[in-house]
């Protein structure tokens, strides 16, 4: 901190405003850039005489980081220079202010909302992953927002960032006490997985208003962490089964049982593949092509797999689009899209098999009998193939009444019975029947199959309404993030 003997920081072609916050070496202030275009900037200035060898490293290694990473969801760092008292770091400014806070206004965030700023989180994870460095003071503080109506997380503050992989263990104490996973402060030793620890902190305490090991001293909170008692995910406030599943993966006190960065970055809650970016649009059109190719074709059935892809590639693409007009016409052709593809799976729907009339009299020629009816005719005194018929009759009547699922299930029961029969059946006119019999269930079976699978093929109707009439905040803006 600046003291009555240390000169106010003060930097050429910069106009100091606000203060926006200080620590124990560094005091962050609002500026702005002199010149025409008048530039937002935050300015964290140090103060080189409280600076210990220790402080001096982590400073380095931050400026170092930052220099070098550029990323959506890692807050910026333009410039840095320095004087004789001070090192200024010149940031990009987010006026949103930090994450704290906005727990604080909040009290607690819902579940849409989380998820969004935990894969924003997630993202910037996975790219400091790729350049094998581990945050190591993850907390709600550290995380800036960009503004207050629509708002996009930052991570900041890399003071104690390190270059580290999993297999690799450290011994100094970094990071904040309630945010810190348990290894550091029972081992005094750790790999990159504490930054998960941190996300599953900061994530249930978003959800619920406060961090799950909320202590008032050092030696309770490390009491709670040394308890063998599990998490205990609070049921006041209803969350999702993904939600829960992943908050108590991440939340496992021994890291061996904790989840990794892999299956984080995959877990349905996070799904980091489908997560809005600038590659999300690209990659929409290219699948929507081939779409279009597949639909003008006839391959029905890889045009409706295709249209579903494009969705998942298209819902984040609007989600990333800050331009309103944009918005508006993606929006469109996702409806678009989605008509067509809903189409496209009604036109695969089994056509409705005409009812065949059993003749009047049963003393009726065999000749003129239809096979289904002569099958039955010709399977007296043969048990077990009058049980598989009558499976395969119980086929065809869920068939038309258009309960598929059923349907397909026992014309497969049936054709399990039937073709071990059908091999055994010595030639005949009983075997010719029975044969054109099998085909035509199989035939319809694989009819019946062919709609399930496109019928399966998701659309993601939730994430997808999310998008096209998305929530107003309470100002009546869209936080479209959210």
């Amino acid at each position: 901190m600046a003291t009555s003997s240390v000169k106010q920081p003060k930097l050429n072609g910069f106009v100091f405003t606000e203060k926006l916050g200080s620590g124990s070496y560094a005091t962050v202030y609002k500026a702005y850039r002199k010149g025409q275009q008048r530039e937002v900037v935050a300015i964290k200035c140090v103060l080189k005489s409280s600076l210990s060898k220790n402080s001096v490293e982590n400073l380095l290694t931050e400026i170092e980081i930052l220099k070098r990473i550029r990323h959506e969801h890692i807050v910026e760092l333009k410039d840095f220079q320095w004087d004789d008292s001070y090192i200024y770091l010149i940031m990009e400014y987010c006026s949103g202010g930090d994450m704290s806070h906005f727990i604080r206004t909040k009290q607690a965030l819902p579940e849409r909302t989380v998820r969004v700023f935990v894969r924003q989180i997630a993202s910037a994870l996975h790219h400091l992953q790729s350049e094998n460095i581990t945050h190591m003071d993850l907390k709600p503080q550290n995380l800036l927002l960009s503004n207050s109506y629509d708002p996009v997380l930052k991570l900041a503050d890399f003071g104690f960032a390190s270059y580290m992989t999993e297999d690799v263990l450290a011994n100094t104490l970094r990071g904040s006490p309630l945010y810190m996973a348990p290894e550091i402060i029972l081992e005094r030793k750790y790999a990159a997985k504490v930054d998960l620890w941190s996300v599953g902190v900061i994530m249930f305490e978003c959800l619920f208003g406060h961090a799950p090991f909320a202590s008032k001293t050092f030696t309770e909170l490390a009491e709670k962490i040394r308890s063998s008692k599990p998490i205990e995910i609070p049921d006041a406030i209803p969350i999702s089964d993904r939600c829960r599943d992943l908050l108590l993966k991440l939340l496992q006190r021994d890291p061996g049982d904790r989840i990794d960065f892999p299956e984080f970055f995959e877990h349905p809650f996070i799904d980091l593949q489908h997560f809005p970016c600038a590659e999300s649009l690209e990659k929409a059109k290219s699948l929507v092509v081939q779409a279009v190719e597949k639909d003008t074709s006839g391959d029905t059935k890889a045009a409706i797999q295709l249209y579903c892809e494009s969705l998942q590639y298209f819902l984040p693409a609007i989600q990333f689009e800050r331009d309103a007009q944009k918005k508006d016409v993606l929006r469109s052709r996702v409806q678009e899209y989605m008509v067509r593809a809903e189409d496209l799976k009604q036109m695969m729907k089994p056509k409705s098999q005409p009812v065949v009339q059993i003749p009047d009299s049963s003393s009726q020629d065999e000749k003129q009998l239809p096979d289904v009816f002569l099958l039955d005719k010709l399977a007296n005194g043969h048990r077990n193939l009058q049980i598989a018929l009558e499976v395969a009759h119980e086929a065809e009547l869920q068939d038309a009444k258009e309960n598929y699922e059923a349907a397909f299930r026992i014309y497969q029961d049936s054709l399990e019975q039937l073709i071990p029969i059908l091999q055994h059946e010595p030639n005949g006119r009983r075997r010719e029947t029975l044969h054109n019999e099998v085909q035509r269930y199989m035939a319809r079976a694989e009819v019946v199959k062919q709609f399930l699978d496109v019928r399966r093929i998701p659309l993601k109707q939730d994430s997808i309404n999310e998008v096209l009439r998305p929530d107003r905040n309470k100002n009546g803006k869209f936080l479209s993030s959210s």
